[in-house]
C-alpha cells in the first residue's frame, strides 16, 4: 500500500525550484506552525525594552525638517549628513563597529513616528536599515569587510543602497535577473563581467555604497578548472583563493566610484520626494574580493538575501503602515468631533461613524499585530511566513484606513493646503502595497503557499522523503499526517464549541489539508490560495487581538469588536473556499464547514464609538509614537476650548479652511 502512495504522491506534488526550497529552509515558524496544527497558542510577552536612541532626537529631527522633501531637494545632502551624523543609520549595526543596535520594538516605534510626519524621511532612514547591506555584512561580511564598512555606515559617510529588482524582474525578484560572466584577466586572475541595468532602487541617487545582486554563470567552468588546479598542489601555495564558491545568484559590495558604475537618472514616485532611481553599468569588472563574505559566498545570495531582508516586510513596512493609520485615525476622530454639517457634528452622522469604525477596526489591527510580531522578532524567532502576512495584511488594511479618512475629510482631503492632513499618506499608499513583492503576489502565491510547505507540521517531511526517494521516512510521516488529519477533521463537527476563534483555527488547519490534496494544482488556482491565504492571515491577526489584551487590558470592547469582524470576514472565506474547491467529493466532505452567515448588527458600531468617546486609554494609544505637529495640535486644542466660545470659533474657522493660492502668476500665462 505505502509504495502505491508513494508513487501517487510523487506525482500529485509541485515542483518545488531551487529558489523556493531555499526559501522553505530559511527563518523559522511561530505561531503560523500553530495555526497549522490547530492550535490557539499565544506567545509570551517579553519585558519593555529600554530605550537606547533618546527620543528627543526623533522630535528635533521632525522639527527641523517637518515637511521637507528628502530628494530632489536643495538641502538633500544637508539631510543626509544630519541622518549620519545623529546616528539614524545605525539601528541595526552593533556597537562594536559603531553603531546604536536597536531591538527590533523600538525600531519599529522610531520609524513609526518618523513616518508619521514626513513619508520621504521615514523612508530615507527606514532603507539602511532594512534593505541595505548592513544586516549582509554583519551575517556574512568578512571581518575586513565589517571593519571598513560597517563604522561607515553608522556614521553616515557611506549611504547604502541595494541593487536587485530590473526591467524583467520586479516581484519575481530572480526572473531575468542581470547576468555575470567569471572570466579571467591577463594575470590569470578570475572576476566577473556583467552589463547591468537595475531600477526602483531606493536611495540610488544618493547612495556611494551599492549592494548588487548577480547571477553568475560560467561557462567555461572556470571555477572548476581552477579548483582543480588548486588541488594539484601539495602545499596549497598560490591557492589563498582555492574556496571558490560556485554559480548561482551572489551578492556584491561596490562603491561608487567603481569604474564603469552609473547612478546618473532617478525616479520620481508619485512625487512623495525619497530618493529612488536607477543603477546602470556596461561591462563592469567585479573581482572575487567584492563578494560580501567572500569567494566562498558565490551562489549563496539568494539564501542571504531571503534571510536578511526580510525586515522591510516584517517590520519596516509594517511600521510605515502604522505611522500612516495611526496619524490619519487620530486626526479624523478630532475632525468629525468638532467639524459640523448640517448644524451638527460629524460623528453624529452615522454615516460618517461607520466610516470611523472602519477606521478604528483595521487601526487597531495593524496596531496589535505590529506589537504582537515585533515581540517574537525580538524573542530570536524569524519567521518568514508571518513576515509575508505582516507586510500585505498592514499595507492594505493601512489603505482602507486612509481612504475612509479621505471621504470623511472630503473637500480639505483634496485641496492642497497645511489643514490637508491626509494628502502625503494617500500619495504614499501604492509604494507600500507594491514594494518588496507586489502584495497580489504575496497573497496569492506566498502566505499560504509557503505556510503550507512551511508551515504545516507533516507535508515538508513528506516532500523531503519523496525527494531523497526515502519510502521509510515517507511511510513514518505519511502515518503522522493522516492522524493529524483525522484529529482535526473530528474536532471540525461543531457539537458543542461556538463558531469562535479557537474553532475557526481548527477548521482552517482541517481545511487546510484538503488543500494540500490538491499538489501542482493549487499554483494554478491562485483565488483559492489567496482564500486560504486570507483565513490564515485574518486567524493571525486574531490572536494577535487575544494577546494584546490579555497583556494591556485597554479594551476588552474594542478587542471583542474586531474579533467579531474578522470572524465574520472569515465565514465569508470558509464558504468561498469549500464551494470552489474543484472537486464534488471533498466539498461534500468539508461542507459541514460552512458557515451560516448572519447579518451584521447596525448597533456593533454605534456601540464602538459610544466605547471610543468614553475610553480615553483608546485614543491615547492610536497617539502613541506619532508626531503631532501644530496644525494637528490645533485640532487637540478644540477639545479643550468651551464650545462657540470666540476662541473656539476662530480656531474652528482656522481648521476648516483649506489652502488658497494667488491667481496672478497664472494669470500671465
Amino acid at each position: 500500500m505505502y509504495n502505491f502512495l508513494f508513487k501517487r504522491v510523487k506525482q500529485i506534488i509541485p515542483r518545488i525550484s531551487s529558489t523556493e526550497l531555499i526559501a522553505l529552509r530559511t527563518g523559522n515558524v511561530s505561531i503560523d506552525r500553530k495555526i497549522f496544527e490547530g492550535k490557539l497558542e499565544n506567545p509570551k510577552k517579553l519585558p519593555d525594552y529600554k530605550e537606547k536612541f533618546d527620543s528627543k532626537r526623533v522630535h528635533i529631527l521632525l522639527d527641523k525638517y517637518s515637511n521637507e522633501k528628502v530628494y530632489p531637494s536643495s538641502k538633500t545632502n544637508e539631510i543626509f549628513r544630519y541622518l549620519g551624523r545623529n546616528k539614524f543609520f545605525s539601528f541595526l549595526i552593533p556597537e562594536k563597529y559603531g553603531g546604536i543596535k536597536l531591538s527590533v520594538r523600538e525600531l519599529s516605534d522610531k520609524l513609526t513616528k518618523i513616518s508619521s510626519k514626513n513619508v520621504s524621511l521615514g523612508v530615507s532612514v527606514m532603507v539602511p536599515n532594512s534593505l541595505g547591506p548592513s544586516e549582509l555584512l554583519i551575517n556574512y561580511g568578512t571581518e575586513e569587510q565589517k571593519t571598513k564598512y560597517l563604522p561607515e555606515l553608522a556614521n553616515g559617510n557611506f549611504i547604502p543602497c541595494f541593487g536587485l529588482t530590473g526591467p524583467n524582474n520586479g516581484s519575481d525578484a530572480l526572473g531575468q535577473i542581470d547576468n555575470g560572466i567569471v572570466t579571467k584577466d591577463d594575470n590569470g586572475m578570475l572576476y566577473i563581467e556583467t552589463t547591468i541595468d537595475k531600477r526602483y532602487i531606493t536611495l540610488a541617487p544618493v547612495s556611494n555604497l551599492i549592494g548588487l545582486a548577480l547571477n553568475i554563470e560560467d561557462p567555461n567552468n572556470l571555477l572548476k578548472n581552477n579548483r582543480d588546479n588548486c588541488n594539484t598542489y601539495s602545499d596549497n601555495s598560490g591557492c589563498e583563493s582555492s574556496k571558490y564558491g560556485n554559480t548561482g545568484v551572489t551578492v556584491f559590495l561596490l562603491e561608487k566610484h567603481h569604474k564603469g558604475l552609473k547612478l546618473e537618472t532617478h525616479h520620481n514616485p508619485l512625487d512623495i520626494g525619497f530618493p529612488n532611481g536607477t543603477i546602470k553599468g556596461d561591462k563592469l569588472k567585479i573581482y572575487f574580493d567584492q563578494i560580501i563574505g567572500g569567494e566562498e559566498n558565490m551562489g549563496n545570495g539568494w539564501k542571504m538575501l531571503m534571510e536578511c531582508l526580510a525586515a522591510g516586510r516584517g517590520i519596516c513596512l509594517p511600521a510605515t503602515a502604522n505611522a500612516s493609520a495611526k496619524q490619519t485615525t487620530n486626526s479624523i476622530y478630532n475632525y468629525i468631533n468638532h467639524r459640523k454639517q448640517f448644524n451638527i457634528p460629524l460623528v453624529k452622522m452615522e454615516g460618517v461613524s461607520n466610516k470611523f469604525s472602519n477606521m478604528m477596526y483595521n487601526t487597531w489591527l495593524i496596531h496589535t499585530s505590529i506589537a504582537m510580531t515585533n515581540n517574537i522578532l525580538d524573542d530570536n524567532c524569524k519567521p518568514a511566513v508571518i513576515s509575508a502576512i505582516m507586510k500585505e495584511q498592514t499595507t492594505e488594511r493601512a489603505r482602507v484606513v486612509i481612504n475612509e479618512g479621505v471621504d470623511i475629510h472630503a473637500g480639505s482631503a483634496i485641496c492642497l493646503g497645511e489643514n490637508n492632513f491626509t494628502y502625503d499618506f494617500y500619495k504614499s499608499i501604492p509604494v507600500g502595497i507594491t514594494v518588496e513583492g507586489s502584495n497580489t503576489l504575496t497573497k496569492n502565491l506566498i502566505i499560504f503557499g509557503q505556510g503550507l510547505n512551511k508551515s504545516h507540521p507533516h507535508i515538508y517531511d513528506i516532500y523531503k522523503s519523496i525527494v531523497d526517494d526515502n519510502i521509510i521516512d515517507f511511510k513514518t510521516h505519511f502515518n503522522k499526517i493522516v492522524k493529524h488529519s483525522l484529529k482535526l477533521y473530528f474536532k471540525s463537527y461543531r457539537f458543542f464549541e461556538k463558531d469562535n476563534l479557537t474553532q475557526q483555527i481548527n477548521d482552517f488547519a482541517n481545511i487546510s489539508n484538503f488543500v494540500a490534496l490538491l499538489g501542482a494544482e493549487l499554483k494554478k488556482n491562485q483565488s483559492l490560495s489567496a482564500d486560504m491565504a486570507s483565513l490564515l492571515s485574518n486567524l493571525y491577526l486574531g490572536q494577535s487581538l487575544v494577546w494584546y489584551q490579555e497583556h494591556y487590558k485597554t479594551s476588552s470592547k474594542l478587542t471583542d469588536y474586531c474579533l467579531k469582524r474578522l470572524l465574520y470576514e472569515n465565514s465569508l472565506l470558509f464558504n468561498r473556499v469549500i464551494d470552489n474547491y474543484p472537486h464534488l467529493a471533498i466539498r461534500m466532505i468539508l461542507k459541514h464547514n460552512r458557515r451560516k452567515i448572519t447579518s451584521i448588527n447596525y448597533k456593533d458600531n454605534r456601540e464602538l464609538m459610544i466605547e471610543v468617546k468614553n475610553n480615553k486609554e483608546i485614543m491615547e494609544t492610536i497617539k502613541s509614537n506619532i508626531y503631532i505637529d501644530k496644525s494637528l495640535e490645533k485640532l487637540e486644542k478644540l477639545n479643550e476650548l468651551e464650545f462657540n466660545s470666540p476662541e473656539y470659533n476662530t480656531l474652528y474657522d482656522e481648521i476648516v479652511s483649506v489652502g488658497e493660492y494667488h491667481n496672478d502668476d497664472l494669470n500671465k500665462c
